[in-house]
């Protein structure tokens, strides 16, 4: 696939299954991440890889996660406990911010999430399904000490990872409508 036919033709896919990346996909993964703008050359991000139980052990923190806040019926508790197995690998993408006299915090978590975007086009390329996903979760303190995060960092994302289980046509937005001239 030719890079710009990657680009227009890249799109979301939710409904993912087994098997997920081979370790040659998840390397050209990581490689495409590092290629990311990276304003003074700081790597602002890190990646952790969940897959097998430990999905369901994320499962688990989601559902301790939320039932701090708030009190679960039991079709909540499994929808949460759920979550993490909609794939067969989810990438928790995070951006490790560091002080820099040049970089401030915000270009940094942006290199983060361009890592992301150029991952989600490694994998398009490859013939695999990927998303991006936050919410709630990708927020809450119980989830962050749980997967480690330290002072400085934060989530900007769940890429959930694996074979399509259908196809999904990319839109094709009409660009006149976010494009002006300026002057």
């Amino acid at each position: 696939m030719d890079a710009l036919s990657n680009l227009h033709q890249r799109v979301s896919i939710a409904a993912l299954e087994a098997p997920g990346p081979t370790s040659q996909q998840l390397d050209n993964m990581y490689r495409a991440a590092v290629r990311a703008p990276d304003h003074g050359a700081i790597q602002p991000w890190r990646f952790l890889n969940i897959a097998g139980d430990a999905r369901q052990k994320l499962g688990e923190l989601y559902l301790r996660a939320m039932a701090a806040d708030q009190s679960l019926s039991p079709e909540q508790q499994t929808k949460f406990k759920n979550m993490p197995l909609r794939a067969p690998l989810i990438i928790v993408a995070i951006a490790s911010t560091k002080d820099h006299p040049k970089v401030p915090r915000s270009e940094q978590v942006i290199a983060a999430s361009c890592a992301v975007q150029n991952m989600l086009l490694a994998a398009h390329a490859q013939g695999l399904g990927a998303i991006w996903r936050t919410g709630e979760l990708a927020y809450h303190p119980v989830v962050m000490e749980g997967l480690g995060l330290q002072e400085g960092e934060e989530i900007v994302g769940y890429l959930y990872v694996g074979t399509p289980m259908r196809e999904r046509t990319a839109p094709q937005p009409d660009i006149d409508q976010f494009v002006s001239d300026w002057g």
